[in-house]
């Protein structure tokens, strides 16, 4: 009996001391388990005599009964205790502010939201987007455009040349979006609306001005087409970009080889207090060139100029950003700061629309 009773302490010890339900569960293993202290005594129960049986009986059984009684309460208490450690180190404050998910703290570039504002607008009137390579060859982004070779009108542009290939053709990074121009003419028929948003490539950088930026171009090739309705497009688009109700516009000569007559389009502005507002004041900002189509450029698509004519215009889709947005600095669209992006940038799930409002 007297071991009986030492077995009892030293497996109500071990049950006690068990600091997780690993350790409990080898202790029950090595009492209670097919090998075990205890169920080795209950085998011997077998081999005993009637008067032995009935005297070792109930002490070994009240010995297993006793130890399942202390491994299961330990194994609530333990229960418990992981329970609390559990809610104590995932509380939480409720007074505390939600924290953003990070679909709400994800902000789209200026850039991306205005090149979507652009394409509501112009789509409102029925415009395609279309699209064309960065690297282009001297024929589409040069030559068909009415730049002759040697002609001093290539100096116009700071270009990116790549070192010539096999055939000596020194490819380029396109100067304008106007390849695209050629691109479209060349495989669609007449009647041909289009705008052509994309990134263009310029040795020049300071303030307003970096070695990639973003240009927008809209092309219109038709039977009837003319300035008339070059100047309706432009004013409906500067009212619905700059969300005002009426704007003031004038268009002076220019040269561009690829369009005659160009011009360059300014818009009246107020400059009060270092701010520039649209729609009123007396002040003028040019913002973009435009002009017929040259007949050369028609002729140098496969068109007959004598049938069919247009009008195209190009502006900077980051000019137009910074003087919408009033960001300073054009370099810091590309510095990928994320402070700069979490206060001029739009909230991914806020497109714009006609409707509903473009920056709303």
């Amino acid at each position: 009996m007297s071991d009986y009773a030492s077995l009892e302490t030293s497996l109500l010890a071990a049950v006690a001391a068990a600091g997780d339900e690993a350790a409990l569960e080898a202790v029950r293993v090595g009492a209670l388990g097919k090998k075990g202290s205890v169920s080795e005594l209950l085998k011997t129960l077998g081999a005993m005599s009637p008067e032995e049986r009935k005297e070792n009986g109930p002490l070994i059984n009240g010995l297993r009964d006793r130890v399942q009684a202390a491994i299961a309460c330990r194994r609530a208490a333990l229960r418990d205790a992981a329970l609390d450690a559990r809610l104590q180190a995932e509380r939480v404050d409720v007074t505390q502010p939600l924290p953003e998910s990070p679909a709400a703290r994800g902000r789209i570039h200026p850039i991306s939201q205005v090149v979507d504002e652009l394409t509501a607008i112009f789509a409102d009137m029925g415009f395609a987007v279309a699209d064309g390579p960065d690297i282009e060859t001297d024929f589409y982004n040069f030559t068909a455009l009415n730049f002759p070779t040697g002609h001093p009108a290539r100096e116009m542009h700071d270009t990116f040349f790549f070192n010539p290939d096999a055939d000596g053709e020194r490819k380029v990074l396109r100067t304008h979006t106007s390849p695209v121009q050629i691109r479209t003419m060349m495989s669609q028929k007449p009647p041909i609306r289009v705008i052509i948003p994309g990134r263009t490539y310029r040795c020049d950088s300071d303030q307003t001005h970096t070695p990639m930026f973003h240009q927008v171009e809209g092309l219109v090739i038709d039977k009837g087409s003319h300035l008339g309705h070059l100047k309706w497009i432009l004013e409906e688009f500067c009212k619905a970009f700059f969300e005002v109700p009426h704007v003031k516009m004038r268009f002076r000569p220019s040269f561009f080889p690829f369009t005659e007559p160009s011009a360059e389009v300014d818009i009246q502005c107020s400059r009060k207090g270092g701010e520039i507002r649209f729609g009123e004041g007396e002040d003028w900002l040019e913002i973009l060139g435009c002009g017929m189509v040259h007949p050369n450029v028609i002729r140098n698509c496969g068109l007959d100029p004598d049938e069919y004519q247009g009008f195209a215009w190009g502006m900077g889709i980051d000019r137009i950003a910074m003087l919408k947005y009033g960001m300073p600095d054009l370099r810091a669209f590309f510095d990928a700061d994320v402070r700069w992006l979490s206060h001029y940038g739009f909230r991914p799930l806020d497109l714009p629309t006609l409707a509903g409002g473009l920056s709303a």
